[in-house]
């Protein structure tokens, strides 16, 4: 068990100084624009590849849906919609998805 706290630990520390050294290196220098480009996309596609893995998983090598997670991320999408508020759609994705997984 302790073996599974130093790599834990490892890695974090690791991500961490992967993370600094690359704002320190790019701090300051002026960005092409093709560049800033491709940069405002890794957040979405990040999020999108986190949130398709969730939705879609596999169960003795077959790939079904996860209907309260999917209904989940409907809430969510919905809410964002309408309030343009990030936490708020949040919450309500998190309680659709828990109504979802115990009643239905």
């Amino acid at each position: 068990m302790p073996n599974h706290w130093i790599i834990i630990i490892l890695l974090a520390v690791s991500t961490f100084l992967s993370r600094i050294i690359g704002l320190e290196v790019m701090a300051g220098r002026e960005m092409n624009p093709t560049l800033r480009l491709y940069f405002s996309y890794v957040p979405v596609a990040i999020m999108t590849a986190l949130i398709i893995n969730q939705v879609l998983t596999t169960s003795d090598g077959h790939l079904f849906v996860s209907f309260p997670v999917l209904l989940g991320c409907l809430a969510a999408v919905a809410v964002m919609k309408l309030s343009k508020m990030f936490l708020p759609s949040i919450i309500m994705g998190i309680v659709a998805g828990l109504l979802t997984r115990y009643f239905f």
